[in-house]
């Protein structure tokens, strides 16, 4: 009866980090499409303009690889 018990909180504390973990990319992602419209304006505009996302994405990964690299270097 005490594993039917701790099942329901496992799935509960699962939910919760998992959501955690949506919620972080989210604001990373987030954070990092804001520096990109402040620094390049002209490739998010060009984005939107034309709808095509790829030079948008490609900016948006080389952002976070660069904050990666630095928070790396810096520990």
């Amino acid at each position: 009866m005490s594993a039917s018990a701790s099942r329901p909180s496992r799935i509960r504390s699962l939910s919760v980090s998992l959501a955690g973990a949506v919620g972080v990319v989210a604001a990373v992602v987030a954070g990092a499409t804001i520096w990109l419209m402040l620094t390049d304006p002209i490739t998010v505009a060009e984005a939107i303009d034309t709808g095509e996302v790829g030079p948008l994405v490609q900016e948006l990964a080389d952002v976070l690889y660069d904050a990666f690299v630095g928070l790396i270097k810096y520990l």
